[in-house]
């Protein structure tokens, strides 16, 4: 009997499993262009959306099975804004390692420099164009997912069943 072989892509690497994304944005229109955005990716993300940084922080409190693998966040909201979510994610040790990329309509310097400040993993000024848009979102994609841990390997931490114990 053999064991079942795991499927693989054009460059015989296993294909990752899709990234679990929070989309922290109050504007509809944005969240479309985003969320259109993302599709043209290739792993067809999971996507969670909400309007603002208390609505985040208070589903990323309560549903404590639900760990985003990137957090793409509006620096620009309403109620609680995009430094304040980043300095309570940032400071919050649940939350601390899980990126961070800051998505703004801004390309101010006090504001690329305050993300970097509060740990932004990157920040990314929205290309008006919905092709550079779909580019850009695509290569965070890329980057992330690599960094995601293999489905058969064991979580962070814990031997894999493969591994012997040596005598």
């Amino acid at each position: 009997m053999t064991s079942p072989r795991r499927k693989t892509g054009p460059s015989g690497i296993a294909p990752q499993r899709p990234l679990e994304i929070l989309l922290i944005e109050d504007t509809p229109i944005e969240v479309r262009r985003t969320m259109r955005a993302l599709r043209q990716g290739l792993t067809r993300p999971r996507i969670t959306v909400v309007e603002d940084g208390e609505q985040a922080l208070a589903l990323l409190r309560s549903r404590t099975r639900f760990r985003p693998d990137v957090i793409l966040l509006d620096w620009y909201l309403p109620r609680k804004g995009g430094r304040e979510v980043l300095d309570d994610l940032k400071s919050d040790q649940r939350f601390r390692r899980v990126p961070i990329v800051v998505l703004s309509i801004s390309d101010r310097q006090e504001d690329i420099a305050a993300a970097y400040n509060g740990r932004a993993n990157a920040f990314l000024t929205k290309p008006a164009d919905p092709g550079q848009l779909a580019k850009a979102l695509k290569l965070i994609e890329i980057f992330w997912t690599r960094r995601l841990p293999d489905d058969s390997a064991a979580p962070a931490g814990v031997p894999s069943k493969r591994m012997t114990k040596p005598k």
